[in-house]
C-alpha cells in the first residue's frame, strides 16, 4: 500500500520505519525535505507530494500546526483516507481546550475526505519492533471513523505494521481517544515515562 504520512517528527518518522519494514511504499512529508536526508531510512518529499503519493495519508504534525499544514492539501487529500494521529496539546503537553475532538476539526478541514482517528494513543517511543511487543501482547491502535471500509483499512494497515488494531466505533469517539492520550501523558509526566502503552484484552464472553 502506498502510505504518505504528513510530519517527520518523531510520531511520523517512527510510523514510516515500521510501515516500510511491513512492506508499505511510504514517503514522508516534510518542509525541508533536503534536511538531514542521509540519515533517514524512508523517502521523503515535500508536505504536497507526501499527499499526491498516499492512497492513506497519516497526519503526524503538531495538532497546533494541522490547519495550516492540511488546509492547502484538501483537493490532494479529496477522496483519500486520512488517518488523524494528533492530540490536542499546549507546549507543555497538557491538554488544549477543543470544542469536539481534534479528528472531528480535521474532518470538517477535509469535508471531501475518509477521516479516521488512529495511533495518537501510542508514545513515539513505545513505536519500534521491539517495544510493540509486551510479553506476547502487542501494544493497542484504537481506530475511530464514521467510514466502516476505511476503518478496515487502517485496522490491516496498523495490524502489518505490528500493531493489535481496535475499532472504537464512530469519529466522535476521538474524544474519548484523545482523553486517553492526556491520561497517558499525565502519567508519563508524574514519573511513569513514555516508553507506555495500551493493551486492550478483548476476549470472548
Amino acid at each position: 500500500m502506498r502510505v504518505g504520512i504528513i510530519g517527520g517528527g518523531s510520531v511520523g518518522g517512527r510510523l514510516a520505519v515500521l510501515m516500510q519494514a511491513a512492506g508499505h511504499d511510504v514517503m514522508v512529508g516534510v518542509r525541508d525535505p533536503g534536511r538531514g536526508a542521509a540519515g533517514r531510512a524512508y523517502a521523503a518529499g515535500s508536505l504536497a507530494e507526501a499527499a499526491s503519493h498516499g492512497e492513506v495519508v497519516i497526519i503526524a504534525v503538531p495538532y497546533t500546526a494541522a490547519d495550516a499544514a492540511l488546509a492547502p492539501l484538501a483537493g490532494a487529500l479529496a477522496g483519500k483516507i486520512v488517518v488523524d494521529a494528533t492530540n490536542p496539546l499546549n507546549e507543555d503537553w497538557s491538554p488544549l481546550p477543543v470544542e469536539t475532538s481534534a479528528a472531528e476539526a480535521v474532518a470538517a478541514l477535509l469535508p471531501g475526505s475518509r477521516v479516521v482517528k488512529a495511533f495518537n494513543t501510542i508514545f513515539a517511543d513505545a513505536m519500534t519492533p521491539e517495544r510493540l511487543d509486551r510479553s506476547g501482547q502487542r501494544i493497542t491502535a484504537f481506530i475511530a471513523g464514521d467510514d466502516g471500509g476505511a476503518n478496515g483499512v487502517v485496522a490491516e494497515l496498523a495490524r502489518s505494521a505490528g500493531f493489535a488494531p481496535v475499532v472504537a466505533g464512530p469519529l466522535r469517539n476521538a474524544r474519548h481517544l484523545e482523553a486517553m492520550a492526556h491520561l497517558n501523558i499525565a502519567i508519563a509526566l508524574s514519573g511513569g515515562g513514555t516508553n507506555a502503552a495500551f493493551l486492550y484484552d478483548q476476549r470472548p464472553a
